[in-house]
């Protein structure tokens, strides 16, 4: 996924694609003029068409929301391709050998957003979704997604994002990070020690196209008594065995058949 052209060199196209993925996360003009980087008038002239093609809604006081046809699409991307539905087996079978509980995140934006979850065969709930968006600079899943693009593409989206403080051991400093990503690049994978949620250790590695571009990830999580450290990355080059199998039958799902 390209990085995006600065405001004032976006086109129609570009403005009108910004405010809709802004929607998603924000529903006030000014909210969705300061994620944009449009002016104000901008943003309204532009919700007003996607109102008019149903594409937003507004629910008055200023505020807006995705519209109907928003799901709509999305129902019938989903139908001709599901990537939880090629990957699942895969998973399955990670989580056949860990016990652990096994996700699969595809890129979206800034963010990365559960697609898929396998609960571990322990007594407790890792705390997450299908549905649920997750940070890229504080999440195995998301470092190692980030770690998969070129250094000056991450670079841009961890300055456009932000990067939270969530925990104690959360990376907050971008130079850090990138130092840590190009270790993560080197090994396949990333680990998140207690980064995101305290109490919670998770090793993640990329998932890609068949042009090598990345578009998601795979991760597996547990509690911090579960797994030491050392265990945990013991655990990468599984993930990325998982990974590189998910990426094939992706790819053998989105190409067409003759």
């Amino acid at each position: 996924m390209g990085s995006r052209p600065p405001a004032g060199k976006k086109g129609a196209i570009d403005k009108a694609l910004a405010v809709l993925e802004a929607l998603a996360g924000h529903d006030r003009l000014a909210d969705i003029a300061a994620a944009t980087g449009l002016p104000k008038s901008t943003v309204h002239r532009i919700l007003q068409t996607l109102i008019g093609h149903g594409f937003a809604v507004s629910g008055g006081a200023g505020e807006y929301r995705p519209g109907p046809r928003v799901l709509t699409l999305a129902g019938q991307v989903m139908a001709r391709w599901d990537p939880a539905q090629a990957a699942t087996p895969l998973l399955r079978a990670l989580h056949d050998r860990t016990g652990l509980t096994v996700h699969l995140a595809m890129l979206a934006g800034d963010e990365a957003v559960y697609v898929e979850k396998i609960e571990g065969r322990l007594p407790y709930q890792i705390a997450s979704r299908v549905g649920m968006p997750l940070r890229l600079h504080c999440t195995a899943i998301g470092k190692a997604i980030l770690a998969a693009l070129p250094e000056e593409e991450a670079r841009v989206i961890l300055d456009r994002a932000g990067m939270e403080r969530h925990t104690p051991r959360t990376v907050t400093d971008p130079d850090t990070l990138l130092a840590q990503l190009r270790r993560i690049r080197a090994r396949g994978f990333a680990v998140d020690d207690e980064e995101n949620e305290p109490g919670v250790r998770c090793v993640g590695a990329a998932v890609r196209d068949h042009l090598g571009r990345v578009t998601g990830a795979v991760g597996v999580s547990m509690l911090v008594f579960e797994r030491t450290l050392e265990e945990v990355e013991a655990l990468g080059p599984l993930v990325v065995e998982t990974a590189e199998a998910v990426s094939r039958a992706l790819c053998r799902r989105a190409t067409p058949r003759r």
